[in-house]
């Protein structure tokens, strides 16, 4: 890149102050304030509804916000959920829409040449000005930019191929190296890492990192957020009801929010345990008042009688301080805590041998789970991991081999897409999963997964992102002896995946899973919940 064109990108700052946001009355952001400059690379974060998505359209200006102030300064390159073309438009057609500041800069200067050419009065000013403008933007090497995260992507680079003829991540990953070939001030990615391949999961950390300018980045992957972010901002409750910005990076924010967690439930509790002290002592002035009137025997009773209207003024007294105070601070959102899955020491729980599934994989699969075993299950989307745990579970017959399961081991299966019954509640649903297991495990409120409001709604009603905690709640309701997780980070808070990382990372029971989270399933460091002794298997 050029020193001019750096230079300029550097400039880039973002700037959100007191944004509020509602959709049929119902408020979407909040109170949100965000700063970033030029070189910073701010992570947005929260569950499903929180308004990630909602952030990212109002700093690009296709959102207006409510009340709230927001500027943007700099060209600004986004990647939402839509590609802007149809399918008849071509790759080449997209590459130019999303080069078009670049397109256009270059044919300014071309004009600006004839003109100086021609000696056109003023036209050695208008040069000068079009020829900052390629040279900030580095014009002449966007295209080259371009080529480089197609192909680092695994993108499709042929020009006159129709977008119709292309899948959906194919799409999506042509536009993600346009943005990153062109040479923005700002970039605004959602879900960036969705159908990227590990090849092109690593060039993309390697792009942002070293992009000057501010990237605000949605994004469910903590191995993308820990290896790019400088700061997060955590849409999630809060004890005030505003989002935080937490600085040092990803591990800043978990440490600075479980900080902030201890603080909010240290405040509530104490609001509540000087409302119920205030409680016992109107209880206790209103017993001493009843004591005080009852007539009594002997020459005590007039003293008792002369007592009374100081007790009365107590009550009183302890009836207005109760009525002050009131608990302000709510209450924080649960924690999760998973209950105890069991073992079966000694026993194999699965045996695969020879599995294959037509049309799904071809490869054939053996695999041996035992008791607190991790195995991760890998390979590029659509290459049958979603098949195999559903041979593993008994769902799916293979087309060849065998699959052998312990007569005394219960397993539990996160399928990847939600089936339940609309009109049940979770609450009814999950005492029913309970008794089919013939267990006594915890409440459904007790697991930190859904509040009281929301376990005796009907799921029909739930969002998204409760729904895949009340798939998650019966799964453990049988406290199975093996889990198999299918994608189990999807619809899940960060701060939820985190603890589910963590509880399964101790867990005595055996732990299959297949995911695109390369914190949660891939990662090799100390850091991933399943690096410790963990087995990959790769299905092909």
């Amino acid at each position: 890149m050029s020193s001019s064109h750096v230079a300029r990108v550097r400039a880039a700052h973002v700037r959100m102050s007191g944004v509020h946001v509602s959709y049929g009355g119902r408020p979407v952001l909040a109170r949100v304030d965000l700063v970033a400059a030029g070189g910073e690379r701010v992570a947005v974060v929260g569950e499903n509804g929180r308004g990630k998505t909602t952030l990212l359209r109002v700093l690009a200006g296709q959102l207006p916000a409510d009340r709230g102030e927001v500027r943007c300064a700099g060209s600004v390159g986004v990647a939402d959920q839509q590609i802007p073309l149809g399918p008849a438009a071509t790759v080449g057609a997209l590459i130019d829409l999303e080069l078009a500041g670049v397109r256009r800069a270059l044919a300014d200067l071309e004009r600006a040449g004839e003109a100086l050419a021609e000696d056109v009065p003023g036209a050695e000013d208008a040069y000068a000005e079009a020829l900052a403008e390629v040279e900030a933007l580095d014009a002449w090497d966007a295209d080259r930019r371009v080529e480089v995260s197609l192909a680092a992507l695994n993108a499709v680079a042929d020009r006159d191929r129709p977008l119709g003829t292309l899948s959906v991540g194919q799409r999506h990953r042509v536009r993600l190296a346009c943005l990153l070939g062109a040479g923005h001030q700002v970039l605004l990615l959602d879900e960036p890492t969705n159908h990227l391949d590990a090849s092109g999961l690593d060039h993309l950390t390697e792009r942002l990192r070293a992009f000057p300018g501010v990237v605000v980045l949605v994004s469910h992957d903590r191995a993308l957020l820990a290896d790019v972010a400088t700061s997060v901002l955590d849409l999630d409750p809060s004890s005030d009801g505003r989002p935080r910005v937490y600085g040092g990076g990803y591990a800043g924010y978990v440490s600075g929010r479980t900080a902030e967690r201890a603080r909010w439930e240290a405040a509530h509790a104490e609001q509540v345990a000087e409302r119920e002290r205030l409680a016992d002592d109107l209880t206790a002035a209103r017993n001493r008042l009843r004591d005080s009137w009852r007539p009594g025997k002997g020459h005590g009773r007039h003293t008792r009688a002369t007592r009374a209207p100081g007790l009365v003024r107590a009550v009183h007294r302890r009836q207005e301080e109760l009525a002050a105070h009131v608990v302000e601070v709510p209450v924080p959102p649960g924690r999760f805590a998973m209950p105890e899955l069991p073992a079966l020491d000694g026993v194999e729980l699965l045996r695969a041998e020879g599995v294959t599934v037509a049309g799904r994989f071809a490869r054939p699969v053996d695999l041996v789970v035992s008791s607190g075993d991790r195995v991760v299950v890998a390979g590029p989307n659509g290459s049958g991991k979603s098949s195999l745990l559903a041979v593993l579970a008994g769902a799916l017959p293979p087309t060849t081999g065998r699959v052998a399961r312990a007569r005394s081991a219960r397993i539990g299966w996160l399928r990847q897409e939600s089936d339940l019954p609309a009109r049940r509640t979770a609450g009814s649903l999950y005492e029913e999963r309970l008794a089919r297991a013939g267990v006594d495990g915890p409440a459904l409120t007790e697991l930190g997964l859904l509040d009281r409001h929301d376990a005796d709604r009907p799921v029909g009603e739930l969002s998204v992102g409760a729904r895949r905690r009340v798939d998650l709640a019966l799964v453990l309701a049988g406290q199975p002896h093996v889990v198999l997780l299918d994608e189990p980070t999807n619809h899940l808070s960060v701060a939820l995946v985190d603890e589910l990382a963590t509880a399964l990372a101790t867990t005595p029971a055996a732990v299959v899973v297949a995911s695109h989270d390369r914190w949660f399933g891939f990662r090799d460091d100390k850091d991933g919940p399943v690096a410790a002794g963990r087995r990959v298997v790769t299905v092909s």
